[in-house]
């Protein structure tokens, strides 16, 4: 399985293109915009979310409420471009249209894309970067998420979320059940956090920051249950689950650090204390005491939940300016404002569950096959029942 997105920030749409997802599955628009509202929540979130109201649309490879085995092409509409056709339009401008576009974007911004772009690619204006490397491309990689998520579910794997900090605001471990405690209760949060003594103070933290003209980040988590042992490979370093899911994470807008199960702390404590032991009961086969690998060994699953943790730095665009050059002039000067979010933490939680999910489904269908779902099925159920008698 694997997937392509195009658009701008301010084009017609976002496109998403999906292939290798199996025959047969059920699949419906609701499965992808309900993943699409959630990527528009959260608090801290700008005036752009009250523009678009994202739905999809398939346009191949899903015919009656299933898929067919062929690749989905899913779109997104920008209901704004309707007032940028002119600027981000397809066709040649004439003279007198040249006169009334916005002029060219000559500023790059710290923290953005536009100034390395423009150089990699010899663009003297830098929308022709900074409209593609806007977060508005995470639409389409939450639809091939979402997709991804809908492939996991019709074989029982599931996944949630939450947030850990914000603004340096570090919420409590607050224990849950089971995955579906867990999402409940993160979807009742405005900042999706399972704290709500840090959920308050985390909310107060992003209005600060929206009054100063600043911007804050944090920590964010996925956890996905239901995953089969054995998903990756030890064999070459590019087949190691662990290290494409992290790859993922990376390639999200504004991450800047991945963690899998205790990350970092592992570096401050002793091995005894790391490594997860391993037992085994007639009911659920080999299984380990505690977690603390995030149900990875040697790049691939254990069969214990997945647990991944990674970071979003603050957005660049800042209301209080930092100092830039214009590549015209040379001149120093504050860098412009494009319209923003104060805080896309709780939002970035989302996407981060969408870019990883669709890493597991990938897993998922190279080690059990991708044609048509009842011959998946029936090989994970003997894979199942092989891992618990060995």
């Amino acid at each position: 399985m694997r997937y392509l997105t195009a658009g701008e920030s301010h084009g017609p749409q976002q496109t998403t293109i999906v292939e290798g997802v199996p025959a047969n599955m059920e699949l419906l628009e609701e499965d992808i915009n309900k993943e699409l509202r959630r990527r528009q929540g959260g608090y801290g979130r700008g005036r752009r979310m009250q523009i678009e109201k994202d739905k999809v649309q398939f346009l191949s490879g899903v015919r009656h409420g299933k898929t067919t085995g062929a690749p989905i092409t899913m779109v997104v509409e920008n209901n704004d471009f309707k007032s940028w056709e002119q600027i981000m339009g397809s066709e040649p401008l004439t003279e007198e249209e040249e006169k009334n576009v916005k002029r060219k974007i000559s500023r790059p911004r710290p923290g953005h894309a536009d100034l390395n772009g423009a150089i990699k690619y010899n663009h003297r204006d830098m929308r022709n970067v900074l409209e593609r490397s806007s977060a508005r491309e995470t639409t389409a990689r939450v639809c091939a998420g979402a997709l991804a998520k809908k492939v996991l579910q019709t074989f029982g794997i599931d996944v949630g979320g939450q947030v850990l900090e914000i603004g340096g605001i570090e919420a409590e471990d607050i224990e849950y059940k089971d995955i579906y405690d867990l999402k409940e209760r993160t979807e009742s949060s405005p900042v999706r956090c399972l704290d709500k003594s840090a959920e308050e103070k985390m909310m107060q933290a992003i209005d600060d920051a929206k009054q100063k003209g600043d911007s804050i980040g944090g920590v964010v988590q996925t956890v996905i249950t239901g995953v089969p042992v054995g998903m990756g490979s030890h064999v070459q370093y590019d087949r190691k689950l662990d290290s494409k899911i992290a790859g993922a994470v990376m390639s999200i807008n504004a991450f800047k650090g991945v963690e899998v199960g205790i990350g970092f702390d592992a570096a401050s404590i002793p091995g005894s204390q790391v490594h997860d032991e391993i037992a085994w009961d007639q009911d659920q086969g080999y299984y380990r005491k505690s977690n603390n690998l995030g149900g990875f060994e040697g790049g691939m699953t254990t069969g214990m939940p997945l647990v991944i943790q990674g970071v979003m730095k603050p957005i660049p665009t800042l209301y209080k300016p930092l100092q830039s050059v214009d590549i015209e002039s040379k001149e120093p000067f504050n860098a412009s404002i494009e319209r923003s979010d104060s805080c896309a933490v709780p939002a970035a939680s989302v996407v981060m569950e969408n870019v990883i999910a669709f890493e597991v489904a990938q897993g998922l269908l190279d080690m059990f096959g991708s044609d048509r779902v009842d011959a998946i099925q029936q090989n994970i159920t003997e894979h199942f029942k092989w891992a618990r008698e060995f």
